[in-house]
């Protein structure tokens, strides 16, 4: 086993790879999804808007992230453009996915 990396942290691991913006862009995405689908459960009884809104004040509240912030007000965005309208929450849900790929 080499000794390179022995005592270092793996942000230091991750920079000196050349990976470290990535591996972190990636966390905060998975981190955010995971958020989301937790908020989603807790709210499970509730309609795809107010799902959504309650998604979007968590992340503001958990998350410290600048990314998370921009997700946030995306999420508000979207419940507002759902709001009386019969969007499944499914596909608000893939298309909520897909902005955080």
């Amino acid at each position: 086993m080499s000794k390179k990396h022995l005592g270092s942290s793996i942000d230091d691991f991750l920079k000196e790879e050349g990976i470290f913006e990535e591996a972190q862009a990636q966390a905060i995405k998975e981190v955010v999804a995971w958020q989301l689908a937790e908020a989603m459960r807790e709210k499970k009884t509730a309609d795809a808007p107010a799902q959504l809104e309650y998604a979007a004040q968590l992340l503001r509240q958990r998350s410290a992230s600048g990314s998370a912030k921009v997700i946030a007000n995306g999420l508000a965005q979207a419940a507002n453009q759902v709001t009386g309208n019969a969007i499944p929450l499914e596909s608000t849900l893939s298309s909520v996915s897909c902005k955080l790929s």
